[in-house]
């Protein structure tokens, strides 16, 4: 039976696609006309086009097993049905992002300086000198044009009610923008003629807009700065990214151990015709296994030296070595008050109503509440280490109340939100899934946000997490302009 759309029910949820009456949204009409008019083999054929497509096309991610001993290459899960946004709603939400992104900047390079922020009283000084990220390394270091997190990748959810909101900012090594460029190479084999009727825009200039970022960086003002990507190596989970991103940008790919920093603090990359000299570093390794001699001495990923040459000028980095002391969650509960500070702006994205376990008060509400309630510690991402209290038992909720007590400052807490779900094919029907949005964000010599980002989506029903290492997929982000 082809899908019913009077009879997709969200059951009171905000629904991307569908009104609670069963009508498309507005600008969803060509969309929905065309999905409604396919049968269940016809549906069932597109999937498989498209899970023919990921297989050819060899997109992966890897999940690891608990204790991290073994990992398993999957296929990339995605979803047939996208994702739209209109335009008008997505210039809001750009300039939104292009707010925050400048006032994080502001913030980390305030950190490693003067630290007016800390002085004024808008951030007690403790909150940032014990947060896991903070590196005294980089105090005094001045990056091209004052920026630090060149490569933001930022997560916002809609509440049931339609709000939208900045659930947390991803600042040090985030990924998933491979998978959003891969995600509409798919749509465009497995449904052509939809582009046919819609003004979708585009997402693949991301490739050239990145190596334009990173050249940007170069110490040297030369035509064709030297640029590398520092990955880990194979066996980390985002390599298929690494080596994606380091072909559409023209970058090399590189592991600690193809580069040196001699003495003239200069980093070069080893190769088959000698040393060459490398100018930008866009690095997808943590800062502590950076660099042996400033950071962790048994690290084998970096290379020695490393924060020698950036420290002298000589190389750049993107993202910068600590500018995780913005990706904080604690510190995320202040950023509103960070765009005052630093813009004299009001936010124009809201953030999810936060509590802080370091300040007793709010600490005694969620110890009183972890039933009602979503906490997370400050520095974990990808879903790990949180308690979803309303689906936890209650020695669940002792053990994390335990653990607030032992250290409050690494916790804090969040009501938990109903996301917004959208239309997902299971079993050749369409039923409403939790979703959430990541746009990427570049800062450079100018800044630039993507048209759309990475709609990753809970596949099991009812979830809300919608991590792909927990069961989560993915589906096409559409921002289209009216006709």
């Amino acid at each position: 039976m082809p899908i019913d759309w009077k009879h997709y029910n969200a059951k009171g949820i905000w629904d991307e696609l569908i009104t609670p009456s069963g009508r498309a949204r507005p600008g969803a009409g060509a969309l929905g006309r065309v999905l409604a008019g396919l049968s269940d083999d016809e549906l069932g054929a597109r999937k498989a086009a498209a899970e023919l497509a990921i297989r050819s096309m060899g997109i992966t991610f890897t999940v690891y097993s608990e204790d991290e001993s073994e990992s398993i290459d999957r296929e990339w899960p995605f979803d047939i049905i996208p994702r739209l946004i209109l335009k008008k709603e997505w210039d809001e939400v750009e300039r939104g992002l292009k707010q925050r992104v400048t006032a994080l900047n502001r913030f980390i390079d305030d950190i490693y300086h003067d630290q007016r922020v800390l002085e004024d009283g808008v951030i007690p000084r403790e909150y940032v000198e014990k947060s896991r990220e903070f590196r005294p390394e980089c105090v005094g270091i001045d990056p091209p044009y004052g920026v630090w997190a060149h490569i933001c990748g930022t997560d916002l959810v809609r509440d049931k009610d339609g709000t939208l909101y900045v659930l947390e900012d991803n600042l040090r090594v985030p990924s998933g923008v491979s998978y959003m460029l891969e995600n509409r190479q798919v749509m465009k084999r497995v449904f052509p003629e939809l582009f046919e009727n819609y003004l979708i825009h585009p997402v693949d200039d991301y490739p050239d807009r990145l190596a334009e970022c990173l050249r940007s960086l170069s110490p040297r003002k030369i035509r064709y700065p030297e640029v590398v990507l520092l990955t880990p190596g194979v066996f980390n989970s985002a390599y298929f990214e690494h080596c994606y991103l380091a072909q559409e940008t023209a970058s090399e790919l590189v592991e600690g151990s193809d580069l040196v920093v001699d003495s003239d603090d200069c980093v070069y990359m080893r190769t088959i015709e000698g040393l060459v000299r490398v100018d930008v570093i866009y690095r997808r390794i943590d800062d502590l296994f950076l660099d042996p001699e400033t950071f962790r001495k048994d690290s084998t990923l970096g290379t020695p030296g490393l924060m020698r040459a950036w420290r002298a000028g000589n190389v750049a980095f993107a993202n910068a070595p600590g500018c995780g002391v913005a990706d904080d969650k604690v510190i995320y509960t202040y950023v509103p008050d960070l765009i005052r500070y630093y813009l004299s702006e009001e936010p124009l994205l809201p953030n999810v109503p936060s509590y802080r376990c370091v300040e007793k008060e709010q600490r005694d509400y969620v110890l009183d509440n972890l039933d009602k309630l979503v906490v997370k510690p400050a520095n974990e991402s990808g879903g790990y280490g949180m308690l979803m209290g309303p689906h936890a038992t209650k020695s669940e909720r002792d053990t994390f109340a335990r653990q607030i007590l032992a250290n409050p400052r690494n916790y804090m807490a969040q009501p938990m939100l109903t996301l917004s779900t959208a239309p997902t094919l299971v079993d050749r029907h369409a039923e409403p899934r939790h979703l959430d949005i990541r746009p990427f964000i570049l800062s450079g010599a100018n800044t630039y946000v993507t048209t759309g980002g990475l709609t990753r989506v809970a596949l099991r029903k009812g979830s809300m997490v919608v991590n792909s290492s927990q069961g989560g997929g993915s589906k096409d982000t559409w921002v289209v302009d009216l006709d």
